[in-house]
């Protein structure tokens, strides 16, 4: 199934906080009078008169080499259609948030109220002084493909209008590797298309540059084939037209070799598929509904082949396998337009790439390990890290050599690292967290169901697939809480610990087995079953849940202890410690321990570092750890600087294969050029910091949430670290984000759990 959107969620989403999803944020300091003076009058003159002798200054001293607009005048938005330019603008803005995720692109989105193609033509051209490249999104046929030649033969920077050629370009790469696996050549396919606007128009002008015959193609619109005959055809479709006697979608499928669908739901059917050639590729790439469901397709015959728009089935068609990295190739060697010779570039390569071995953080993030070319597996996921490796240094070779390149890349070593660094090549952890939860739900308890937030957040997560929630609480209250908020939450298991005797019996005697000789009699042990935290640690414990998720509404100690005393450490671990997720601009940072420990002796510090380490490879990510202090290797003397020393030689020794400096100062830890100069011994030179250890539970505690405040990271946590079954602490008031992370976490524990 799809992903189940709440008009309330989405209306919400966009209006917390800031209205919108995007702000300018300044890329200089402009702290003091002389930040203002440099940035602005009289300081901006000086680049202002470089620029004026030399126009191509203005990618030096001003940031158009990293901006690309976001175009369009509304007349085809998404499955909406001609809503308008200001309706238009919520889409605009996520394709840049997608831009900025996935290339590091930054973007003005501009909606214009203009539906002349001639007078929107000058407007967007006007804009050439200001951005590095334009991005034409939701412009209807057959306006944007004047609207787009135009744009690119009398502008000189990069022009691609998406909804035409993103869809080309990745089906391009699908269909090339179909065909690879079926053993069929492009040159000798029959091809149908079934829609004709300009997707579908675009697919087939770059299908015939691949390599298939013109004369093999039969496009079919709403009024059957498209056929020479024909009185209705404008000059595109009639560049299409064929002479032969087919009319009817049924007989150009007959013997047809690929299916490209760009329409609508629904309207092909079994039979008709059954139709075509022996292993036939079937592409239904409407939106949200193929043309055939991928069900009733791949039922109709064994032979199939089949692609869909739809993140739910294999093989999905998905415009951000491309957008995002063709500007990157494009901006980064200054290319003074998006050719064919680029285009081809990004499909051979998003082709290529999928015949490579899928990396073990992929196949974890999709919940898939026999991901590997093939049938179901024709072209990269959405999240796979080398899509801007691979896509963007082929569409900036492919300009430099097609002569569009105004500069030119001589180390693709270092631009490799460049393009890993614009985004922070681990900035996507928590979609492949989510994305590995769904693909196996685990059962949730939530201790504290009775709170808005953890039912919405239940919501999500069921709507999500990520979890199967059960609620504990009184019963009437989360049901009128449910009905109030207009929640869906029928078939969520709700139990009230108060209504059930016999678990509360049967409860209360295994604690009491657990705790007898711990100070806790039997009664005691019944009672303490009535507290939720108790009741949900122990269905954890017995296998009635996979994970326990609570601390929203109580404090963290008072929260923790009933599953320390119900479920415990694990064998071999003498301590629990908590490390939050710090997600920057500069990808993820780990800090611990920010939650359990106050102050850890030395010998404890060592092992929190331990379980800190398993904890970010959890993650798929090797720990690179530094153990802080006000001290960089003994230049200050102090009880927590010889104690941070003292931890980090124990645990050197511990854990001999783990990347592990200190004691040092957190601006040292993060800085290289600080410790070439001065300690060019660092274990971290050349492997950057990305765990961090503190030394005691204020100094944590305080970073992580300044950070968070001021520093504008995301904080992802406090992920409880050695407990013997998935238990889960939220800081209190937690927003309903951070729940659904939560919760994808403790899933992806239970997971990795039950595989043991």
């Amino acid at each position: 199934m799809a992903i189940k959107i709440r008009r309330e969620d989405a209306l919400n989403y966009h209006t917390q906080g800031k209205p919108g999803k995007i702000e300018v944020v300044p890329t200089k300091p402009l702290s003091s009078q002389i930040d203002l003076a440099l940035a602005y009058s009289p300081g901006v003159a000086e680049p202002c008169k470089e620029i004026a002798a030399d126009k191509e200054n203005v990618y030096k001293y001003t940031a158009k080499g990293n901006l690309v607009a976001v175009i369009t005048n509304g007349t085809a938005v998404l499955g909406l259609g001609d809503i308008g330019p200001e309706a238009s603008k919520p889409v605009m803005e996520g394709k840049g948030v997608l831009f900025k995720k996935f290339a590091g692109i930054d973007v003005f989105d501009i909606e214009i109220d203009e539906k002349d193609p001639l007078k929107l033509i000058q407007i967007i051209k006007s804009l050439e002084p200001t951005f590095g490249g334009i991005n034409l999104e939701d412009i209807k046929a057959p306006e944007c493909f004047l609207i787009e030649t135009t744009l690119k033969k009398e502008m000189n920077i990069p022009v691609m209008h998406d909804d035409q050629h993103g869809t080309a370009i990745i089906s391009g790469a699908a269909l090339i590797n179909a065909l690879e696996v079926v053993d069929k050549k492009l040159e000798n396919i029959k091809l149908v298309v079934l829609g004709a606007g300009a997707a579908a128009v675009s697919c087939t002008r770059f299908y015939i540059s691949l390599g298939v015959n013109p004369e093999n193609i039969v496009i079919c619109d709403k009024e059957g084939v498209i056929r020479a005959d024909r009185h209705d055809l404008d000059d595109i479709k009639r560049a299409f037209a064929t002479n032969r006697d087919i009319h009817t979608l049924s007989d150009a499928l007959t013997g047809a070799d690929v299916f490209l669908g760009l329409s609508a739901g629904n309207v092909v059917t079994a039979e008709q598929i059954q139709l075509m050639g022996p292993n036939p590729i079937v592409f239904a790439l409407a939106n949200p509904d193929p043309e055939i469901s991928y069900e009733l397709a791949m039922s109709s015959r064994e032979d199939l082949i089949m692609a869909t728009g739809r993140s739910d089935y294999p093989n999905q068609v998905n415009n951000v396998l491309g957008f995002p990295y063709i500007f990157r190739g494009a901006l980064d060697v200054r290319a003074t337009s998006i050719n064919e010779e680029m285009k081809l570039a990004a499909t051979k390569a998003i082709a290529k790439l999928a015949k490579e071995a899928v990396p073990e953080i992929v196949n974890k993030a999709y919940g898939d390990s026999k991901l590997a070319f093939g049938r179901f597996y024709l072209i990269p996921k959405p999240l796979d890290p080398r899509l801007i490796t691979t896509i963007a240094p082929a569409v900036a070779r492919a300009a430099m050599e097609s002569g569009v390149a105004k500069t030119v890349i001589t180390d693709w070593e270092a631009y490799e690292l460049e393009l890993q660094e614009r985004i922070g090549i681990d900035q996507r952890l928590m979609s492949r967290v989510i994305s590995r939860a769904k693909k196996n739900p685990k059962r949730v308890v939530f201790a504290e169901a009775d709170n808005i937030k953890i039912l919405k957040a239940a919501q999500i997560i069921r709507d999500e697939k990520i979890a199967i929630p059960i609620l504990l609480g009184n019963t009437d209250k989360i049901k009128k809480l449910i009905e109030e908020n207009k929640l869906d939450l029928s078939g969520v298991t709700i139990i009230n610990p108060y209504e059930n005797e016999d678990k509360l019996s049967h409860f209360g005697s295994v604690l009491f087995e657990k705790r007898k000789r711990k100070g806790l009699t039997a009664p005691e042990c019944y009672r303490l079953m009535r507290d939720r935290n108790y009741f949900g640690a122990m269905m954890v414990q017995l296998g009635e849940a996979d994970a326990l998720i609570s601390g929203l509404t109580k404090d963290y100690p008072k929260t923790i202890l009933p599953s320390l005393q119900v479920i415990g450490i694990k064998p071999g671990v003498d301590r629990v410690a908590g490390m939050y997720i710090m997600n920057t601009a500069k990808g993820p940072y780990f800090f611990a321990d920010t939650t359990v420990n106050l102050n850890p002796t030395a010998e404890e510090l060592a092992e929190i570092i331990g379980l800190t380490a398993s904890g970010v490879k959890f993650f798929d990510i090797e720990p690179r750890i530094a153990v802080l202090s006000y001290s960089n290797f003994g230049s200050a003397k102090g009880e927590v600087a010889s104690k941070t020393a003292k931890a980090t030689e124990i645990a050197k020794a511990k854990f001999p294969n783990l990347v592990i400096e200190g004691e040092m100062q957190a601006n040292v830890a993060l800085n290289e050029e600080i410790q070439k100069e001065n300690y060019p011994f660092s274990a971290l030179i050349g492997k950057k910091a990305n765990t961090l250890i503190f030394p005691d539970l204020s100094s944590g505690n305080i970073a992580y949430k300044l950070l968070s405040e001021i520093g504008n990271a995301e904080a992802i946590g406090p992920i409880l670290l050695g407990m013997n079954k998935p238990v889960h602490i939220l800081q209190l008031g937690s927003s309903i984000r951070e729940i659904v992370n939560m919760v994808a976490i403790a899933v992806v524990d239970a997971q990795t759990q039950s595989a043991l």
